[in-house]
């Protein structure tokens, strides 16, 4: 298990260079703009464009000198490769709305690497201002994952389990896993796709929105929306579990992210 800082950025178009990155607690979260169905080379491009902003670019140095390891000026992040979708288990598919794909697009992720080697995802959204970057994560969790289930199933879907943090990779009538978490809930061989529904309709089916769950606003349901900070992760800010970073204009939030393979 392995601590990853977050901070969801909210970067204003009027005063992107000098936004602080915040992390809006659930209550605090505007209605959420729907993502596209599937990444394009269009939202690819966006999404990039996005990342590669010179405002964005500014947050990220000051992202990654959070700790002290680099300074804002040296830091020097640059963008490696093309943006990857990121896909999350689908409401619909766990509420057994006929055809629900298992996983639907939540957001594109560009890698940003530091002059000193820290890495960090960029996650990018369609926003009502268009595209830009909701949240910076540490690590390389969406890209490694999404490595590792095209060579493990080619041509399948890799999407996230966000309630247990588990990645999968989904493919015809297969649902085979790519961590640990997801070795535990599946099984090291995978399941099926129709035992997998029964499985995430058992655990989450009455934590759907509109239920009552979710309307107590209970972390760890089915969430409507997209690329918004993991509920568990929201409702921390101003706790102990906020990292308040001064004078940098950013606020880390810790929190436990599984990473080892299965």
């Amino acid at each position: 298990m392995t601590l990853r800082a977050s901070a969801a950025a909210v970067l204003a178009a009027a005063s992107a260079a000098s936004a602080a990155l915040l992390v809006l607690a659930p209550q605090a979260v505007a209605a959420p703009v729907p993502q596209p169905q599937a990444a394009t080379a269009e939202t690819r491009a966006a999404a990039a464009r996005a990342a590669a902003a010179p405002e964005t670019l500014a947050t990220v140095s000051r992202f990654f000198a959070r700790e002290g390891k680099v300074s804002p000026e040296t830091a020097q992040p640059r963008i490696a490769g093309e943006p990857v979708p990121v896909h999350h288990l689908s409401p619909e598919f766990v509420a057994g709305k006929a055809g629900a794909p298992v996983a639907r697009l939540e957001f594109l992720a560009s890698e940003a690497v530091s002059s000193d080697g820290q890495r960090a995802a960029l996650w990018t959204a369609r926003t009502e201002a268009g595209w830009q970057v909701v949240n910076i994560a540490t690590g390389d969790d969406e890209f490694r994952y999404a490595q590792l289930g095209a060579e493990k199933l080619p041509g399948g879907t890799v999407f996230r389990e966000p309630q247990i943090d588990a990645w999968y990779v989904a493919g015809g009538s297969r649902v085979l896993p790519l961590d640990e978490d997801a070795a535990r809930a599946v099984g090291a061989g995978g399941t099926s796709l129709d035992a997998y529904r029964t499985r995430v309709t058992q655990a989450y089916g009455d934590k759907l929105p509109g239920s009552a769950y979710a309307l107590r606003g209970a972390a760890g349901g089915v969430a409507e929306g997209s690329a918004e900070p993991d509920a568990a992760v929201s409702g921390v800010v101003g706790g102990a579990g906020a990292l308040a970073l001064g004078a940098l204009g950013v606020l880390g939030v810790r929190r436990f992210r599984r990473s080892a393979e299965a």
